[in-house]
């Protein structure tokens, strides 16, 4: 009996969504977990700000553990990227528990980073022993690793479409991983519902109100989208080089993370304020409202976070991202004539797109997060930016299939971080 295309697509389509539902739901229990311990770690934090002082010593000891249990973890999200590029070495078990608990030491004592890259490991860790465990290879496999990707970003954002899409868009410049979209939204749909459940509260932002396009304002957003770019590249270039630089005059691990942890106690010191500390949410909340803040906060953030990661603390690099595009967005907003919360809003996103070549990705985030009067604004704004950070990035795996602006074919597929 012949099987018609038809019965072989549906029948793929219900293998997608049971693979998703299964991927979602252990993003989701991972997500709400490491969610909840940030959050404890956190209150911990700031009732005894002591803790940060012992910030070198925390650097020491997980530096020692990664060093000897996780050279291969310490790749990141980068090392997920290569996985679904085909990488045979494929994904460590430990990865998921390793990055959870290293990024939650990170920021129990002080150090300034995200919760994304985290996120987007765990899930892409969880995701491929779901595949091995069905005895899933090629690029099926790979798809799942993406869907996992999804259902980390989405869950622990709270942002199930802007997950699916990252999923998708991630991975390379100039295509999109179209064949990972079903799974990839219903782990991020799955995922995203499976925190809800358990209780765990996203943090709220203002929504702005309608601001009308026209040319002017279109000028306007052109002037942003070039400070997104720049402060995007800052960050970028600061973290990468500082991190070069550290691993050539200090080569073990431990002694670099606790070299990073004085560099982030002194700066903590410096400024006399714990606003740069973890993930700096109360910052970008406040940036939403009068008075704007002051042009050097963005910058000081840039400075925090390059340090703690590019030393080897544990954490992604979203939120301090989003802190910065908000910050610098609310303090360009009153010299640029838009309105503040529109102009914070648009740079909590912005900043990241362009870092993270995933423009289409965190439009859509912004738009869940904020509401729908962010659109066109942050798709114009996060296009530009993404197009004039040029071929740089924070994920060195991602693979350039086309060039940007001029749509050139990349025949041998180069990693980003193998670009001139």
């Amino acid at each position: 009996m012949e099987t018609s295309p038809d019965s072989f697509g549906a029948r793929r389509v219900a293998v997608w969504i049971g693979f998703g539902t299964l991927i979602g739901i252990a993003c989701g229990l991972s997500s709400a977990v490491f969610l909840l311990l940030l959050d404890l770690a956190t209150h911990f934090r700031n009732g005894h700000r002591w803790i940060v002082w012992t910030l070198p010593v925390a650097g020491l000891g997980i530096g020692w553990i990664y060093d000897r249990w996780g050279r291969r973890v310490r790749a990141g999200s980068n090392l997920v990227l290569d996985t679904i590029h085909g990488a045979e070495a494929g994904i460590p078990t430990r990865m998921a528990p390793m990055v959870l608990v290293g990024t939650v030491l990170t920021h129990l004592f002080g150090g300034s980073a995200g919760r994304e890259g985290t996120a987007v490991q765990m899930g892409g860790s969880l995701a491929d022993r779901i595949a091995i465990g069905f005895k899933v290879r090629g690029p099926v496999r790979a798809e799942l690793i993406a869907a996992g990707m999804a259902g980390g970003f989405g869950s622990v954002f709270g942002t199930p479409l802007a997950g699916a899409i990252f999923g998708i868009e991630a991975a390379a410049i100039g295509r999109l991983h179209w064949a990972a979209l079903v799974p990839g939204l219903v782990a991020a749909l799955v995922g995203d519902r499976v925190v809800h459940w358990l209780g765990i509260a996203h943090t709220h932002y203002p929504r702005p109100e309608v601001w009308t396009l026209g040319l002017v304002e279109l000028g306007k957003w052109m002037l942003f989208a070039l400070l997104m770019a720049g402060a995007a590249l800052l960050f970028v270039e600061l973290t990468q080089r500082l991190k070069a630089n550290l691993e050539k005059r200090l080569p073990l691990l431990p002694w670099r993370m606790f070299a990073g942890g004085v560099a982030v106690v002194m700066l903590w010191q410096l400024v006399g304020t714990d606003d740069y500390l973890g993930l700096g949410i109360p910052g970008i909340v406040s940036a939403f409202s009068a008075p704007p803040p002051g042009w050097e906060v963005f910058l000081l953030k840039i400075l925090f976070t390059a340090v703690t990661l590019a030393s080897g603390f544990l954490g992604g690099e979203v939120t301090p991202l989003f802190f910065i595009g908000a910050t610098l967005g609310a303090a360009a907003s009153g010299w640029l004539g838009i309105p503040q919360e529109l102009a914070a809003g648009v740079g909590l996103a912005a900043v990241f797109a362009a870092a993270a070549n995933a423009p289409i990705a965190l439009s859509v985030m912004c738009i869940e997060l904020l509401g729908l009067n962010m659109f066109p604004h942050v798709l114009i704004v996060c296009g530009l930016a993404w197009i004039l950070t040029g071929h740089r990035g924070i994920y060195s795996s991602q693979r350039v299939f086309r060039r940007k602006l001029t749509f050139r074919a990349e025949p041998a597929r180069p990693r980003l971080g193998e670009l001139p």
